[in-house]
């Protein structure tokens, strides 16, 4: 009998992030503790765009999109994680497992063009401040952000869709706390070379296309800022764009370092640890530096908490 493209498996079990009894108490609390603040963080920031008319501009209509992407990113996978920390068996349906796949690499993906989109935003506020007005009008910031998420929408279909093919016989352990790309290959009793080339392909593509996009970017605006002649003016520039270079350091380093190798070279232990950092951390972090050395909006944290003093 030839083989159907459905899987005899029903429901997955999730390893988590250790096995260790000794640390899932303070690891549920850890990562508690960060998706709490990821939450608050991100919801703060949106309202507070939202609520300062100073703060609508294309800066912040990216910043607010890429909170927005970061909160429900983060809550795809972080409530499953945590229920998981506190029970025996961490068992997903199939369906919850595909579900939960198809979403977190939609919203990574769109995290990446959204990163790009920002590096974009601050090349030409830098490179051509007296064009900037009409460069970044209302449609391009629409148009990059609507291309973000088709970008975001054509890769997740590709992954899941490749996904769905493969058969899954008896082994249904995901050596992972979430259901990610390569361990859910390990698991196939069916050839998994189509699905390892689209992830080559797609991960190479919307991880190489933006990154070489927003190195192009950074090397035109350090040529401009080079060309300031007053050190303050240099400074301003540089603190301008420091925190969007620690986070698209962090998120694409990590991601790289995941995803950007075959299969057979990754250790699955240092595999976890890395997804981590662009899991955990920096949905957590961006709130934080995008705002904490930011004066407008530290201004209009100042402004929002006097009107509701008054």
């Amino acid at each position: 009998m030839a083989p159907t493209n459905a899987s005899f498996v029903t429901e997955f079990m999730l390893v988590g992030l250790t096995d260790l009894p000794d640390l899932q108490l303070p690891l549920f609390c850890l990562f508690l503790v960060m998706h709490v603040v990821t939450v608050l963080g991100n919801l703060g920031l949106i309202t507070l765009i939202g609520l300062n008319s100073h703060l609508h501009t294309p800066m912040y209509f990216f910043l607010s999109n890429l909170s927005f992407i970061d909160l429900c990113y983060a809550s795809v996978f972080t409530p499953k994680m945590l229920f998981n920390f506190t029970s025996k068996k961490n068992i997903i349906s199939y369906r919850g497992c595909m579900t939960q796949f198809y979403f977190f690499c939609f919203f990574i993906i769109s995290e990446c063009y959204v990163l790009t989109s920002m590096a974009y935003d601050r090349y030409v506020a830098i490179c051509n401040p007296l064009l900037y007005n009409v460069v970044m009008s209302p449609k391009v910031c629409s148009c990059l952000m609507l291309g973000s998420y088709l970008m975001a929408f054509s890769g997740a279909m590709a992954h899941t869709g490749c996904m769905l093919r493969l058969t899954f016989c008896d082994a249904n352990t995901i050596n992972h706390y979430l259901c990610d790309i390569l361990p859910l290959l390990q698991l196939s009793c069916t050839s998994t070379y189509v699905n390892e080339l689209v992830v080559f392909i797609v991960v190479g593509i919307n991880i190489i296309v933006p990154s070489v996009t927003i190195f192009v970017s950074y090397g035109c605006i350090l040529s401009s800022i080079l060309r300031i002649s007053s050190t303050e003016g240099r400074s301003k520039a540089f603190s301008t764009c420091s925190s969007h270079i620690i986070a698209v350091s962090l998120f694409f380093g990590s991601g790289a370092f995941t995803y950007l190798k075959p299969s057979s070279a990754l250790s699955m232990h240092k595999g976890k640890i890395s997804s981590v950092f662009y899991t955990n951390v920096v949905p957590m972090m961006n709130p934080l530096i995008y705002t904490l050395r930011n004066k407008d909006v530290k201004t209009a944290l100042r402004k929002t908490f006097s009107r509701r003093r008054f």
